[in-house]
């Protein structure tokens, strides 16, 4: 018992300085103006009456409702996706015979060594070519292709998993595909759930993107809207955090949700 003492206190530790900037960041978001800059520093607000004012001018004047509403749509539009085409993939991958397959599979894990900037500009010019620019398209569209990480991990599960199931099925006469449809991909609910939920945070979070293709602001996405509370010489740090609480709101509801989920198919992955 005495040997684990050490370990819990460092790791109070450590949760404490994870957990304290969401707390300054909630403290922050019910401060009036006038005790942002106080001396010495508030963790706990004096609040304000009514105390949600910060939120309420961020739904109603910043329009954050409408950024909310985009991203939502995007977001899960993009990792259902990247979901799909992953499950084809790794399955493909992990238990199907086909030549070259090692060496495909290493050209798909090489994309995720390249950097976003490195293929952007390409990237913008063929959206601008297809007319796609100021609409959800490019956000979403790409998604739809495989994408690295979620075809390896989606490939090491369909892999640990029994190669039993796929010979009844052959007895049974079912296609590889009702065999992949009927069988393992049920089977693969939590990497499934887990390739969905990073997915739809990589999408919830991306900047750079919609901040390229994007240009009518009734399209805008929420980091794109978080960037509004920012002018030249000064930024509207109440309602700033009362929006970023707002934006990560969804990130933790969707992961309490799925955390059993989630652990398991990282877990699963590595069974065999």
């Amino acid at each position: 018992m005495t040997r684990t003492i050490p370990l819990y206190a460092a790791l109070s530790v450590y949760a404490v300085i994870a957990v304290f900037p969401l707390l300054w960041m909630l403290s922050t978001s019910l401060k009036a103006p006038s005790d942002l800059f106080r001396l010495p520093p508030e963790l706990i607000p004096r609040l304000m009456d009514p105390p949600l004012t910060n939120y309420e001018i961020v739904w109603t004047r910043h329009d954050f409702l409408t950024y909310f509403r985009n991203s939502m749509i995007i977001a899960g539009l993009a990792a259902a996706g990247q979901v799909m085409t992953c499950a084809l993939a790794g399955y493909a991958f992990a238990r199907l015979p086909m030549p070259g397959k090692n060496t495909l599979f290493a050209l798909v894990l090489g994309t995720a060594f390249i950097p976003t900037e490195v293929t952007i500009i390409p990237e913008f010019l063929i959206m601008r070519q297809m007319g796609w620019i100021d609409t959800w398209l490019p956000l979403i569209v790409p998604s739809f292709l495989v994408g690295a990480f979620g075809t390896f991990m989606l490939k090491e599960y369909f892999a640990a998993l029994p190669d039993e199931y796929a010979q009844a099925a052959a007895m049974d006469g079912a296609s590889v595909f009702q065999t992949f449809k009927d069988i393992y991909l049920p089977l693969a609910t939590p990497a499934l759930v887990s390739v969905f939920v990073i997915a739809f945070i990589s999408n919830w979070d991306e900047l750079l993107r919609p901040l390229l293709f994007l240009n009518s602001r009734d399209l805008f996405t929420v980091p794109l809207g978080l960037m509004g509370f920012f002018s030249q010489y000064e930024a509207a740090w109440h309602e700033l955090m009362a929006a970023a609480v707002i934006s990560i709101a969804p990130l933790i509801v969707l992961f309490a949700l799925t955390q059993r989920y989630v652990v398991a198919g990282f877990v699963g992955g590595g069974l065999r």
